[in-house]
């Protein structure tokens, strides 16, 4: 399962049997010397509009779902709100979730740290 956050910029994890992967996807480039994060981020919202931002989100939706082999993609932060079509085969994330899942996250780590 892949997650993209879409606030400021674009945060990116993936939960891959079980385990999460953070990624970096966001600084890597896209097109024009611009990254991911260029197209998709808040200042992009901004610069483009809703619907040609809402096209950009789709392509690299359907980009990282390829490469990465995604079964499925959740949407959220808080521009996900601001797409004007939502891309296929994705569902749309509750930022409340993510809290629950970092606090997880943190609890597990800490736990094998010795805290």
């Amino acid at each position: 399962m892949l997650f993209l956050g879409l606030g400021t910029g674009l945060g990116s994890a993936f939960v891959v049997d079980g385990r999460l992967e953070t990624l970096e996807l966001a600084h890597l480039f896209y097109r024009k010397n611009c990254t991911y994060e260029d197209y998709v981020g808040s200042r992009a919202l901004e610069r483009l509009g809703k619907k040609e931002w809402s096209r950009h989100v789709t392509l690299i939706v359907k980009h990282f779902r390829k490469v990465l082999q995604a079964d499925h993609v959740v949407l959220g932060g808080g521009n996900a709100k601001s797409l004007t079509y939502f891309p296929p085969r994705c569902l749309m994330g509750d930022n409340e979730n993510a809290f629950i899942g970092g606090f997880r996250l943190w609890e597990y780590m800490g736990a094998n740290l010795g805290y």
